[in-house]
């Protein structure tokens, strides 16, 4: 095996990893976001576990993270629970930030 293939294999995999690392985070933040708009949506317990994991599940429709946000949103409207798009995104900013440094640390 050449140098240059060394360092093909090297990135090729440092590439899968670094797009599992992303599907992980993206689907934690997910579970969290769920978790923090099912508290704002009044829901507890089983409730609020079973609505994260609809918000985890809604972001698997397209590719990005508007799925996730647009479920939120429809669900805040639907309750009259008042929070503006740049709320919700600035939380699913601060939640993705804490998904990376979880996973990172192994938490």
């Amino acid at each position: 095996m050449t140098t240059f293939d060394k360092r093909e294999e090297g990135f090729e995999k440092k590439f899968a990893l670094d797009e599992e690392l992303k599907f992980k985070a993206m689907a934690r933040r997910n579970k969290m976001l769920g978790l923090w708009a099912a508290d704002k949506l009044g829901l507890t317990g089983d409730a609020a576990q079973a609505y994260a994991k609809e918000v985890v599940l809604a972001d698997f429709g397209e590719a990005g993270t508007q799925d996730a946000f647009q479920k939120v949103r429809k669900d805040f409207d639907a309750k009259g629970v008042v929070q503006s798009d740049h709320q919700i995104r600035r939380t699913m900013d601060e939640l993705l930030q804490q998904a990376v440094a979880q996973i990172k640390s192994g938490s």
